[in-house]
């Protein structure tokens, strides 16, 4: 079987991630109920003609991919896959305040257009005029997972040979209300989170958009071999080991020879007791997590596999990340486990290119 590399990634998260020295400034965001991404200056990426229009997901993934594209030194892609829980939230939620407030009469269709799942996938194919297979997963917290999936098939079957592959979630004020209500955002009495001994449910809600370029070719720039990829629905608590073992033994590896782990750890005393489960497996690997950097929401996976490639082309783990104090020389495999509120696991297998 052909190897899938990942020849460019960025991303704009709560992190300063557009900035080249952002590894230095990482800093745990554990006071505040929701996070918000730290924006570019879009009129130096978007005309202020264009931005006017764009919800903010969609003004985030047009300059992640534009940089993603500009790294991997390509123009245009073969193909543009976006996975995304919650769509264009903002203006889903315009729209629907237009029918209530016009009591369903005289609407402007502008809103509705803009707040279907694939608009984000949609815009970056116009700006790039690539009319190539475009397509958007909505998969909860799995849809980055499903969108890299496709993207390795459709490079192993001859169908492309450069994938823009990206996720993006934003935050809508209604939509966090209405999560603080189900109490899936924590409560503010239990403000600070230990992330890793938590002991309330809920999380902080964070936001941002990750872009990749997935290619059959090793490149100059290429962070990592996409080895693997394994998702699952709905998955009991003692069958959680089992679960990675197997994905271990499908792909050859011991153990002890995953270099880092980078668990998903969100602050949930409900559904991290997940990842506590799975730790058990790695006594003798770095141990990391990333949501107390970049907080929880459908596709922050992005933010992790962003990382992971980071670690793999440094050779370097941000102490912020690291959970026990075991330490790699070299760091070749790297293992990524997610799921949101015990749904939806995922696990992402990433060899160094």
């Amino acid at each position: 079987m052909s190897t899938v590399y990942i020849n460019s990634a960025a991303c704009i998260s709560v992190q300063d991630t557009l900035n080249d020295n952002f590894l230095d400034h990482l800093k745990s965001e554990n006071t505040v109920l929701v996070l918000k991404a730290i924006e570019p200056n879009y009129k130096e990426f978007i005309p202020p003609a264009m931005s006017r229009r764009m919800s903010k997901t969609v003004k985030m993934s047009s300059v992640a991919s534009k940089k993603a594209l500009q790294e991997a030194g390509i123009e245009k892609p073969d193909a543009i896959i976006v996975g995304t829980g919650m769509g264009c939230s903002q203006d889903s939620e315009k729209f629907l305040k237009n029918v209530i407030d016009n009591d369903e009469e005289f609407l402007t269709p502008t809103f509705f257009i803009q707040s279907t799942h694939n608009t984000v996938a949609g815009q970056i194919a116009l700006g790039l005029q690539c009319h190539g297979y475009n397509f958007t997963y909505v998969n909860c917290s799995s849809s980055l997972e499903f969108s890299m999936l496709d993207a390795k098939l459709q490079i192993l079957d001859g169908e492309a040979d450069n994938v823009l592959v990206g996720s993006t979630d934003e935050q809508t004020e209604r939509t966090m209300e209405l999560y603080k209500l189900t109490n899936a955002i924590k409560k503010e009495e239990n403000l600070p989170v230990d992330y890793l001994n938590s002991k309330s449910e809920g999380v902080i809600w964070g936001e941002g958009s990750s872009f990749f370029v997935l290619g059959k070719e090793k490149t100059e720039n290429s962070y990592a071999k996409l080895k693997d990829i394994k998702i699952i629905n709905s998955l009991e608590l003692n069958e959680t080991q089992q679960f990675i073992e197997d994905f271990l033994v499908k792909n050859k590896l011991k153990n002890e020879e995953l270099d880092a782990v980078i668990f998903g750890f969100s602050g949930d005393s409900a559904s991290d007791v997940y990842y506590k489960n799975a730790s058990e497996l790695f006594p003798n690997s770095s141990l990391l997590y990333y949501k107390h950097l970049s907080g929880e929401y459908n596709t922050t996976s992005g933010f992790s596999t962003f990382m992971a490639c980071k670690i793999l082309k440094n050779q370097e783990i941000p102490e912020v990340m690291k959970i026990n104090d075991v330490k790699r020389e070299n760091i070749q495999n790297i293992l990524l486990y997610n799921h949101l509120g015990g749904k939806d696991h995922s696990l992402v297998l990433l060899e160094k290119a």
